[in-house]
């Protein structure tokens, strides 16, 4: 060693580095995704074909970064994703490990229908006499 200082670089400020090389918003004008209202619809747009919207996403919800859109999603949005979730520990894990599962499964039949998710059906209430012992019938 020759006496020169090598700057400390963990995992995550590594990683944290090299997306943002990535984003498709690197060029831009950084107070263009820094806006309010209606206007931060408007500014996720960039992010849709973005090649590294989940690392841009996971690093503003690890590190709760309150202003401005990341990876995709408003301030309003990952506030309420975050107070959902408050069990998550690494966001950065959750959604890599979500996103190997995704791609580790087959694509979808794109001929196959649709499936919905339904509610489980409620049995019907059994029918209750009316006030004066007799029954109502209603329908």
């Amino acid at each position: 060693m020759t006496g020169e200082s090598v700057p400390f670089v963990t995992a995550s400020s590594a990683t944290s580095f090299d997306w943002r090389h990535s984003a498709r918003c690197r060029d831009d004008d950084p107070e263009t995704l820094f806006v309010q209202g209606a206007q931060q619809r408007d500014a996720r747009e960039v992010c849709k074909a973005c090649p590294v919207r989940t690392e841009c996403l996971a690093h503003a919800l690890d590190n709760r970064i309150r202003f401005g859109v990341w990876g995709g999603m408003t301030e309003r949005e990952r506030r309420a994703l975050l107070k959902r979730r408050p069990d998550v520990i690494s966001w950065a894990a959750l959604l890599e490990s979500a996103r190997r599962a995704a791609l580790a499964s087959p694509p979808a039949d794109p001929d196959a229908p649709a499936r919905t998710r339904r509610a489980p059906a409620r049995p019907a209430a059994p029918a209750r006499p009316a006030a004066g012992g007799t029954q109502r019938h209603v329908g």
